[in-house]
C-alpha cells in the first residue's frame, strides 16, 4: 500500500502575480498597488521586486473591501488590521501560557484548600 503524501498549502507564500491577485480578490490591479503603498496589505517581493500574493493577502484583499463597502476609511482599516494581529499574537501567547501553566499544575497539584462553611443570608425588609 502506498502512503499519500499530503502536502498543506502555506497560506503565506507568495503565489500569485498581481494580475491574478486582482481577479481573485475582485479588485483593479492599480488598487492592489495602493493598498501596498498605504501598508494594508504586504505581498512578498521576488528578487525583481514584483509583488507576489499569498493566499492570506487574498483573503486580505477581500476583507479591506468589504470594509470599505461599510464605510471604513484606510486609517480606520489599517487599524483594525493591526488591533487584528495583535490579538491574534495574544491568543497564541495565551495558549503557550495555559499549556505552562497545565505542565506547573500537573507537577505540583495543588493541596487541599479548607472548606469555608456558607454564611447565611438574611434579608431584612423595610416596613412601610
Amino acid at each position: 500500500m502506498s502512503e499519500e503524501k499530503r502536502e498543506e498549502i502555506d497560506e503565506a507564500a507568495g503565489l500569485y502575480v498581481i494580475s491574478v491577485a486582482a481577479e481573485l480578490s475582485g479588485l483593479h490591479p492599480q488598487t492592489l498597488r495602493q493598498y501596498d503603498r498605504l501598508g494594508l496589505v504586504s505581498p512578498s517581493r521576488t528578487v525583481g521586486r514584483n509583488r507576489r500574493y499569498s493566499l492570506r493577502d487574498i483573503a486580505s484583499l477581500r476583507t479591506i473591501q468589504r470594509l470599505i463597502g461599510e464605510g471604513i476609511n484606510h486609517a480606520g482599516i489599517k487599524r483594525i488590521i493591526e488591533l487584528e494581529s495583535a490579538m491574534a499574537n495574544m491568543a497564541i501567547e495565551v495558549a503557550k501560557l495555559r499549556i505552562e501553566v497545565d505542565a506547573l499544575i500537573s507537577e505540583n497539584p495543588p493541596k487541599s484548600l479548607a472548606i469555608r462553611r456558607k454564611s447565611e443570608v438574611i434579608i431584612y425588609k423595610e416596613e412601610s
